[in-house]
């Protein structure tokens, strides 16, 4: 396949959701992010380097595949140093299944801003196997380049949705919705189910009010350094890993 100008522009392009929105696509950069994606999603082109071809070339999946100079991947590429790959999918179109919703664990994200919490964020929900994340409309886009790399493959396995959660949640009446709340009760004294909804919310602001009204059950996370020594807050991404690993061990009490 052949490379033109038109490709490389078009490639770059995608570094912006209203283009990736307008396209249907968007990219994943570098071999463990190529290598962990491209059986997972459809494929529209991959464009490499021959150095990168003659080592990995033998790996299939390389039939819409241009070749590029390491000054061509870099006007393409979204990061300061470009990768030697960077693969084009189709953005997925996904659904929602309610029984998967209704029995499990599942997180939602409430204006979250960082690229790299929400990706982290994507990757433990795939160790802990959580299938669904549910994030506000002005969430960070999951195909937003750095969100992809920080990942590292996760978004394969997770569906991250974006809609109105008010809605969502009024869909399912019988799940408790936890959130985590500086004023809440201490999670590891609660009895929580590995089932239903855990918000966790913006880097500065947290939970908004209008997500805050909708929970059924105020979390804590306690700091055990000494009083007045902890820290104010935790990291988003952080704090959901605690969280969640909290509610996952109770499953094999």
């Amino acid at each position: 396949m052949e490379l033109t100008n038109s490709t490389i522009k078009f490639i770059a392009s995608l570094g912006l959701k209203k283009n990736r929105e307008a396209n249907g696509c968007f990219v994943a950069e570098g071999t463990k992010c190529v290598r962990d994606t491209w059986d997972h999603f459809n494929c529209r082109m991959i464009v490499a380097t021959r150095n990168w071809y003659e080592q990995f070339g033998h790996s299939g999946h390389l039939d819409k595949i241009a070749f590029a100079s390491r000054q061509q991947m870099q006007r393409m590429s979204q990061f300061s140093t470009a990768a030697e790959v960077i693969a084009v999918y189709d953005i997925p179109k996904l659904t929602i299944s309610p029984d998967e919703v209704r029995h499990n664990l599942n997180i939602v994200l409430d204006n979250v801003q960082d690229p790299g919490n929400l990706g982290t964020i994507i990757r433990l929900a795939d160790w802990f196997g959580i299938k669904n994340i549910f994030c506000t409309p002005d969430t960070v886009d999951v195909y937003n380049h750095k969100v992809v790399q920080a990942t590292m493959g996760a978004i394969s396995h997770v569906k991250v949705h974006y809609c109105d959660i008010g809605e969502l949640i009024a869909q399912y009446p019988d799940i408790p919705v936890y959130g985590t709340f500086l004023d809440g009760d201490n999670i590891y004294r609660q009895q929580v189910e590995n089932r239903g909804f855990v918000i966790f919310g913006n880097e500065g602001k947290g939970i908004s009010p209008q997500l805050a009204g909708l929970v059924s059950r105020r979390l804590l996370m306690p700091a055990f350094a000494a009083s007045g020594e902890a820290p104010e807050s935790l990291n988003v991404g952080v704090a959901a890993a605690i969280t969640i690993s909290e509610f996952s061990r109770r499953t094999v009490q």
